[in-house]
């Protein structure tokens, strides 16, 4: 373990540093790409603090939903091949739950903001990913 400040703190410093920068007096390109800079290092931020339990979340259901243990990238890509066999579809049970929740945990690290992404959550509180 590193000594502090953890990564997550850092990328939070840079993207405050980003957007209070005084930009008035810099061209407008520039100010979008601070920007740009900024909400880059939001989701770099994101991604550390939320990607490892959504990912061991997901690979939970994948094992559940399949019947096998294997990495995660091995397991999606054994859903994506039972799908396309027609061995898995929508009616298989766990199939709408595991994409729903998956989407949802993937939503929260990249556009956490989303209008859908915040309704869906809103709405169902029991299957919103812990952020």
């Amino acid at each position: 373990m590193q000594d502090e400040p953890e990564p997550k703190a850092i990328l939070a410093a840079i993207a405050r540093l980003l957007r209070n920068t005084a930009q008035e007096d810099l061209p407008e390109r520039t100010r979008f790409l601070l920007r740009v800079a900024a909400n880059a290092a939001d989701l770099v931020g994101r991604q550390l603090a939320l990607e490892p339990d959504s990912d061991a979340a997901e690979l939970r259901r994948l094992n559940a939903l399949l019947g096998s243990d294997g990495t995660l990238a091995e397991q999606n890509a054994r859903l994506c091949e039972a799908i396309e066999a027609g061995a898995i579809s929508l009616a298989s049970e766990g199939l709408v739950a595991h994409l729903r929740a998956t989407a949802l945990e993937k939503l929260a690290v990249d556009q956490p903001k989303y209008s859908a992404f915040v309704a869906a959550v809103g709405r169902n509180e029991e299957q919103t990913p812990q952020r």
